[in-house]
């Protein structure tokens, strides 16, 4: 019953979004003109298309793709399947992309896309045919000079490899710039998988020497075991943090000595869960959220901190692998309690710095090592932590508010200098 309640108070994420964008605009003072121009998406493409099922029956799907902005450059951003996609929701993902990219200083706008679906009811075959549909049907408005999709929830490098297939041969000749988070031998980046994570882990190094604390020994809890969240598990753990707590989508595990993120991955994987791991306690995901803890790494879905639970979070700091996973009205508890929150279009843009990467890669035909991607994504990260750092000590804001400012003030900027056509 506790967990419908909180489903049905869930905020509207377009209306947090711009509440965002307003909160760092007023900071700014930035004029009326340019606030309607930056807080409505560019494009909005909905789409109804037919799949056929394994079983021979048809089935219509609905999907969506947003660019929010192309001012910078292409845009860019994932697609996710999942049941609860909504259009709101894909436009405030595509808005929290244009400022990403523009907070680490990458040439993209944002852009998201979804289709309204539970892949866990559909075969692979199903899912691979409904994937080159939907990328037909998206097909006039991306591309690598204008919109490059990439992984999200419940898409993976399988996925990218087919819409690069669909789209090339739609257009009659391979455009592996077309998408990122391909398969290595589909012409992807090396260091892509762990990219996310990763961009995390430099961050929030970056961060405890602000804070006098120490990765050896904190005490870590990590909501969400999928890609981000169960590789930034490990990393952290790599730096000496100890993991007290995880989670999926089904519930969460505790244990107070610590838990070997490798055991519980292999567990997951044989079981499909993470409950019933041995040593471990078994709770929700609402309650993991309330460990007192050193870091909490919010790595799930979007408004998972709020109004409702804010006062309850006993970390020191937040670093969200996650997009969206807390509101604004929660940020103004957490502020005030203290907790340093390492926003979303910070802490989590190492995914789309490395997709630029790729991109680029697949732009010159000539492609980097491991280790060479790695160093020029904590060169990134570094210096994305300190211009934040910065902006929000020199206006005395929270560190998502400098985010905003920064990225808000370069989009601006080029918005101003481009001017409006015609």
């Amino acid at each position: 019953m506790a967990t419908e309640k909180i489903h049905e108070q869930k905020p509207n994420p377009y209306q947090v979004a711009v509440e965002q964008f307003n909160q760092a605009a007023d900071q700014l003072n930035l004029d009326e003109g340019m606030r309607q121009i930056l807080s409505q998406p560019k494009r909005e493409l909905t789409v109804h298309f037919p799949v056929r099922m394994d079983d021979g029956s048809y089935e219509v799907f609905t999907g969506y793709r947003v660019q929010h902005s192309l001012t910078r450059g292409p845009a860019k951003g994932g697609i996710r399947y999942h049941q609860d996609v909504t259009l709101d929701e894909v436009k405030a993902l595509a808005m929290w992309m244009t400022w990403k990219c523009a907070t680490v200083g990458i040439p993209y706008g944002g852009a998201k896309g979804g289709v309204i679906v539970n892949p866990k009811e559909h075969s692979l075959t199903e899912i691979e045919r409904l994937t080159r549909r939907f990328a037909a049907e998206i097909s006039p408005i991306i591309g690598p000079e204008i919109d490059i999709p990439a992984p999200d929830v419940n898409t993976n490098s399988q996925t990218m490899a087919w819409i690069m297939d669909t789209i090339s041969m739609l257009k009659g000749y391979p455009i592996p710039g077309l998408i990122t988070g391909k398969p290595i031998a589909s012409q992807g980046s090396l260091g892509r998988n762990e990219a996310t994570a990763r961009g995390l882990q430099y961050v929030v190094r970056e961060a405890v020497k602000t804070r006098n604390m120490n990765l050896q020994g904190a005490r870590v809890v990590v909501q969400g075991f999928g890609n981000a969240g169960s590789i930034a598990a490990r990393l952290l753990s790599e730096d000496g943090a100890t993991i007290l707590g995880v989670s999926d989508s089904q519930g969460g595990i505790y244990s107070s000595k610590g838990i070997d993120v490798a055991k519980a991955l292999r567990y997951k994987q044989e079981h499909g869960t993470l409950a019933g791991l041995q040593d471990s306690d078994t709770l929700t995901n609402e309650d993991l959220l309330e460990i007192e803890c050193d870091i909490l790494v919010p790595a799930a879905l979007e408004s998972v901190i709020t109004a409702q639970n804010a006062d309850r979070i006993k970390t020191k700091m937040i670093a969200e692998a996650a997009n969206g996973p807390t509101t604004p009205e929660a940020d103004k508890v957490l502020f005030e309690k203290g907790i340093q929150v390492l926003p979303d279009i910070l802490a989590n843009a190492g995914g789309v710095t490395v997709s630029y990467f790729e991109w680029a890669q697949n732009i010159q035909g000539y492609y980097w090592a491991e280790d060479e991607v790695n160093q020029k994504l904590e060169r990134v990260m570094k210096r994305a932590f300190q211009d934040v750092y910065e902006t929000s000590n020199n206006s005395s804001v929270d560190m998502r508010t400098g985010a905003y400012m920064l990225a808000i003030s370069r989009v601006a900027e080029v918005t101003k200098l481009r001017g409006i056509f015609p």
